[in-house]
This record gives structure tokens, C-alpha cells and sequence, in this order.
């Protein structure tokens, strides 16, 4: 019982070091979004070229998903984690010495490859420390950690620039990654027996290849990430082209978004326990949670259309309160279909599928801010949401790992 007891404790303990990771590699990553306005103008960058550079960041984050997946799942959670931030951080630092669209842009695709170990990482953690029943609301705690790095990033970055001037925000903010990894070395430790189990329930890529779920639900994300990357990337941007933002003004009011996404994270959960109390089972209760949503991000379609700043963000903080609300069930759908050891495989393959969604309608992005304006971009990532929550919803809703299992000792 005792030691029930302190496997419990320490479950929490574990997820709250990947919400911490999940806070600093938004901190990270939005660095360059809330820095746009600046770097923009001083390295003489335009939207087009900004969206390259967005692109870049992008094409290594779509490659190491399908990489980093399989490599957290053989080198397991403590050593891959480990390794997946001090990269990030690295590169972080590495900003502060760009000239330019080139240099900032392979910077940027150095940090790519080391943020895309994230994800894969905290959901291969909740899987093996949390039961099926509480990985929704796990997996909204730990995704909550981008809520919270994108409303700490523009006042934090403000102030930072504003005292010491964008380069040393890159390496404030790199620094932070090694601090965690200093305590994550020294506390980590695997979930007991879990790890050897995961070992086993390692499944072959060819099965996980012939699996139509695997392709689908990487699809979904194709459609449904690059929504929260527009606002990740181009919010403070649309703040000083549309509304004639200042940096002090950017700092005080891009993080309300982030704000109301962080609510989204909890209330997911809470949907998601609501509905299996009502009676539907979970992963009917999972897609009816991500359709509910996924249709709050469809009214931000009209943010072009209206003049108020104001009316402005509330229509995008209801869409980033959708979107939260939505992964924080997504999350946990992989961890009911497949074996734990398999977790971090999937939604690494995942994970290309929104980096490849987030470089194509990154350059979409630039090409209609420059040549238009930001009103299409809005009307755009207001409906693709709804296809992906589409998407999702005819996925195949068999319940745990057997199924799979017997396709891997037939073939």
C-alpha cells in the first residue's frame, strides 16, 4: 500500500517536470514570434521571409518527429528527454548570433530539432505514469505548460529586450532549459517495472505503418496544428501590422490568448469526465469533447472583419481556448488504441503530419499577408479546425492494445 501510495505522489512530481519542459520549450519557441516585430525591422526582414524562416523551424520539427518518437522509445523517457532539451536549448542560444534571414533561419531549424522531441516525450511519460482514466486530465496539465510559456513569453521578452536588447533574450531564455535539466538528471527516475514492460510492447514499424489508424490521425493534425502555430507565430506580428502595436503594447496584450488556451487545457478534461459520467464511453467521450471545441475556433474566421483590438482578441483568445481544449482530449487518444511502448512511435509520426500542415500554411500565411492581407489567414484557420475534428471523429475507437498485439504475432 505504502508503496502505491508513493508511486502516486511521484506520478505528479514526473508530470510536473514535463509542464515545466512543456513551459520553456514555449518560451523558446515563441522567442522569435514575440521578437518579429524587432527582428523584422532591424535585419530588414519581410513577411514572406519571415514565413521562410518560420518554414525552416518547421521542416526540422515535421523530420525529428518521425525520429525522435522511435528514439524516446528505445532510449526511454529520462535519457531522451534529457537529451531533447539540452539540444533545444543549445540552439536557443545559437539565435543571438543571427545577421540575418540565413543565419536566423538555420538557428531556427536547429531549434526545430530539438523542440520536436517534446511532445513525443511528455506523452510517452503520462502513458506510463497515468491510467487511461486520468490521461486526459494529465495530458491537460502537461499542455497547459504552452499555455503558460506563451503568456509568460511576450511580457518576459518585452522587458528583457527592452533592458537588454533582443540577443539576450535568446540566451536568458536558453539558459532556462539547462537549469531544468539539472534537476530532471538528478530526480528522474523510470516508472518502475513500466519501463522493462515497454521494452515489450514495443511494436515493429512495419505494423505500425499498416495501421490506418496511425495515417488518419496524423492527418487530423495536418489540418488541426498549424492554427495554433499561426497564433504562436504571427499574433504579435498581426498586432503591429493591423492595430499599430507597440513592443511595450505587444508585451502587455499578446499574452491573453495564451491566457484563455491555459483554461482550455483544464476544461477539456472536465468535458471529457462529464460526458463518461453522462455515459458515453471514452473514446466517444474524447472525439465528442474535440468536436464541442474545435467549433469555438470557427468564429475567430471573422477577426478580419472587425475593427476593435479588442474584439479582435477575444475572438482569438475563444479560438486558443478551443484549441487547448480539443489537444488536451487528442492527447490521450494514441495511449487507448496502442501498447505504452508504442506511444511515443505514434505520436511522433503524429507530429510530422502537423509540422507538415505548420510549413505549408506557414508560407501560405506570408504569401497572403504580403500580397493581401491578414483577413484570409483568419477566415482560413477558422474552418480547417473543423475538418480535423472531422477527422478525428471517424478514427477507429477500439480500446486497448490487444488488437495490435495479435497483429503483431500474426505477421
Amino acid at each position: 500500500m505504502r508503496a502505491l501510495i508513493a508511486k502516486d505522489r511521484r506520478k505528479w512530481w514526473m508530470l510536473g517536470f514535463a509542464f515545466v519542459a512543456t513551459v520553456i520549450n514555449y518560451l523558446n519557441r515563441q522567442t522569435l514570434s514575440v521578437l518579429a516585430p524587432v527582428l523584422l525591422e532591424q535585419l530588414r526582414i519581410s513577411a514572406t521571409s519571415y514565413s521562410q524562416i518560420v518554414f525552416a523551424f518547421m521542416l526540422a520539427y515535421t523530420f525529428m518527429n518521425g525520429v525522435s518518437g522511435r528514439l524516446l522509445d528505445r532510449l526511454g523517457t529520462r535519457i531522451g528527454y534529457g537529451l531533447t532539451i539540452a539540444f533545444w536549448s543549445g540552439a536557443e542560444i545559437l539565435n543571438a548570433f543571427s545577421a540575418g534571414v540565413l543565419s536566423l533561419g538555420i538557428f531556427q531549424f536547429l531549434l526545430g530539432v530539438g523542440e520536436a522531441g517534446n511532445y513525443p516525450a511528455g506523452v510517452k511519460l503520462i502513458t506510463a505514469w497515468f491510467p487511461p482514466e486520468e490521461r486526459s486530465h494529465a495530458s491537460g496539465i502537461f499542455n497547459s505548460g504552452a499555455s503558460i510559456g506563451a503568456i509568460l513569453a511576450p511580457p518576459l521578452l518585452a522587458w528583457i529586450t527592452l533592458l537588454g536588447g533582443w540577443r539576450t533574450a535568446f540566451v536568458v531564455i536558453g539558459l532556462l532549459g539547462f537549469l531544468w535539466l539539472v534537476g530532471w538528471l538528478a530526480i528522474y527516475r523510470e516508472a518502475g517495472a513500466v519501463g522493462t514492460k515497454e521494452q515489450a510492447d514495443r511494436l515493429p514499424l512495419k505494423t505500425l505503418l499498416r495501421s490506418r489508424f496511425l495515417w488518419q490521425f496524423t492527418l487530423s493534425k495536418v489540418f488541426s496544428d498549424p492554427v495554433w502555430y499561426f497564433y504562436v507565430f504571427w499574433f504579435p506580428q498581426y498586432l503591429k501590422v493591423a492595430h499599430s502595436f507597440s513592443m511595450r503594447e505587444i508585451g502587455e496584450t499578446a499574452w491573453i490568448p495564451f491566457f484563455t488556451a491555459t483554461f482550455g487545457n483544464l476544461v477539456g478534461g472536465a468535458v471529457f469526465s462529464a460526458l463518461t459520467r453522462a455515459g458515453a464511453a471514452p473514446a466517444t467521450a474524447r472525439r465528442m469533447a474535440i468536436l464541442i471545441f474545435s467549433g469555438l475556433m470557427a468564429p475567430a474566421a471573422f477577426v478580419g472583419g472587425i475593427g476593435s483590438a479588442a474584439g479582435c482578441i477575444g475572438l482569438i483568445a475563444t479560438a486558443t481556448f478551443g484549441y487547448c481544449g480539443a489537444l488536451a482530449n487528442l492527447l490521450a487518444v494514441p495511449g487507448d488504441v496502442f501498447p505504452k511502448g508504442a506511444v511515443a512511435s505514434i505520436w511522433g509520426f503524429a507530429s510530422m503530419g502537423s509540422g507538415i500542415g505548420g510549413m505549408i500554411f506557414s508560407l501560405l500565411t506570408g504569401w497572403l499577408v504580403d500580397h493581401y492581407s491578414f483577413k484570409p489567414v483568419f477566415v482560413l484557420f477558422g474552418v480547417i479546425p473543423l475538418l480535423a475534428a472531422w477527422i478525428v471523429w471517424i478514427l477507429p475507437r477500439t480500446m486497448g492494445s490487444s488488437h495490435l498485439q495479435l497483429q503483431t504475432a500474426r505477421g
